[in-house]
This record gives structure tokens, sequence and C-alpha cells, in this order.
């Protein structure tokens, strides 16, 4: 029996993501004949059908799908046994991909990349933002190495290491808030116009579930997929909105207002999929994020 290669694996994947061979052999820039004769032998090698292709487009048997997604997992596995075997322990050299939820662009991000950069200038980053569900995803598919995001109910083979407790905080661009004394009841909200950020971001969820549960009802006036675009509404305007702490401690011309009931906190957390290896890179940037948010004085995860 011949031994399967590898890229008869890489030619059935590409075939089951298209569902065609014409479209998986450009991808794979071989000709259409030779990649339906690679998967032939495959087929023979295994000694069962993979490919269905009866129908109008290509499909997976049911010994295909689990083979699969036992192949699927092989390639990631070699994937990150190469980057094992290259890695290098003195950091001279190195890649991270990292993937964050967009909120901590505005106050988290800076600090950690000023200080990679100062710790280990060979490092490579490779930062992406998106929400949370699509950072695991791109951890389980060993497209991402670590993640910034929440804790809370994750995807199986999901791992979080909390890092710190986020407190959101109503924020307005006039100073003579500062100077209020009680905190003002949630319910008086109901009624004024707010800014807020818009539904690609967690945050907002958090937020509006805050507002239901104590029966406010605001008018959302402005909705933003930006933090700097929010914090320069506020800024302008007599708009208010609700940001992290962090946040408004970095933006002077915000003037934070206490609300009673306090707004919800979050526990930030690190995430990495279970089992996986950790390059060089990844893991001096594990310990890097701890030593930034004890410096900056975050509050510590409960």
């Amino acid at each position: 029996m011949a031994p399967v290669e590898l890229r008869h694996l890489r030619y059935l994947l590409a075939v089951a993501e298209h569902g065609n061979f014409t479209r998986a052999a450009e991808e794979l820039h071989i000709s259409q004949p030779t990649l339906s004769q690679q998967i032939k032998q495959l087929e023979r090698t295994v000694g069962v059908q993979l490919l269905d292709r009866t129908g109008r487009s290509v499909r997976l048997t049911g010994a295909g799908a689990v083979y699969t997604d036992h192949a699927g997992r092989a390639l990631r596995d070699l994937a990150a046994g190469e980057r094992a075997v290259h890695d290098v322990q003195n950091l001279s050299r190195g890649h991270l991909r990292l993937g964050v939820t967009p909120t901590f662009t505005a106050y988290l991000l800076g600090p950690l990349v000023a200080e990679l950069h100062t710790r280990h200038p060979g490092i490579g980053l490779t930062l992406t933002e998106m929400p949370q569900d699509r950072i695991e995803a791109a951890l389980l598919a060993d497209d991402l190495d670590l993640g910034i995001a929440f804790t809370g109910q994750h995807l199986p083979g999901v791992a979080a290491t909390a890092l710190f407790t986020e407190t959101l905080t109503l924020v307005t661009g006039a100073p003579a808030d500062a100077g209020r004394g009680a905190p003002l009841p949630v319910q008086d909200l109901t009624g004024r116009q707010l800014a807020l950020l818009s539904d690609d971001f967690a945050t907002r969820g958090h937020i509006d579930a805050y507002f239901s549960r104590h029966r406010a009802v605001p008018r959302i006036t402005i909705e933003a997929n930006s933090i700097q675009a929010l914090t320069e509404i506020v800024r302008r305007t007599d708009l208010a909105t609700v940001l992290p702490d962090a946040i408004t401690h970095d933006h002077p011309h915000l003037t934070p207002v206490p609300l009673e009931p306090s707004l919800p906190t979050r526990t930030v957390a690190l995430l990495h999929r279970e089992g996986a290896y950790l390059g060089a890179a990844a893991r001096a940037f594990t310990r890097l994020i701890h030593d930034v948010v004890r410096t900056r004085g975050y509050t510590p995860a409960p």
C-alpha cells in the first residue's frame, strides 16, 4: 500500500472546502485531471470513498468527513511542529499572531506593543481586530497564537487566563459633571441622548443588558464603530457615552459620571488553544502582558 503523502491531505481539504475540483485545482495551481487522479489515489490508499461526485457539487462522504477532520488536525499539528523546530529561543527573531477585541486597541495595545518592541525588537507581530467568537475560531484553526478578550463561555478547546477586571463608566465631555456628589441613578438616563459603540463591539451588549436590567431607556442618538470617533463626539457635544475606565483615564477631556447601580465589570483574559504549542514569542508575550497589567495598575482579576 502506498503511503499517504501530505499533498494528498492538502488536496482533499481544498476540494472539501470548495466543493468543486476546478476551483480547488486553481487554488492549488495544478491541473484538474491531476487533482482528480491524486484524490483517487488517496481513496485507494485508505480503502474508502471520501468524496461523493454524483451531485452538481462534490461533497464529502461520511467517511470523508471523519477523515478530513483528522487530516486538518494533523496538518495543523505539523505546522506547529515546524514552528517549534525553527523557534529561536533567544528571541532574536520570531513571530506572534495576536487577535484582540476592538476596545483594547484604544488603551491596552499601545503599551503592549511598545513594551514588546522594547524588550524583543526582533519579534514580528501580526495584529488583528475581530469579535471574540472569531478570535476563538481562529485559535482553534491555528490561525492565531493568542487572543485578548473576556472570560465566559468559550468554544471547546479554548483556554482562558484571567488578566484584570475591566470597569465600564458613563462619561461626558462636561467638566461640571466632575463635581457631582452622589452617583447618578441609572433611571435618570431615560430619554437622555447617548453616543454608544455599535453592535460590532461586545461592550455594547453588556451596556444594553445593563440598561434593560434596570429599566433605563436612553436615546441612542449616535452609534460608532471607532473608539476615537466616539471620544471626539463626546468631547465636542453634550452627548454622554459608556467606555472602559482605562480609556477615560487616558483622555483627560472626558469626565466620568458614577452611576447607581454601578455598571457591570468584566474579566479580561488571554486566550489560547488548549494543548497548542506556544512558541518563544508567544511565551514572551504572555510574561510581558502580565507585567504591563501590573505596572499600569489595572484591577487584578478575582
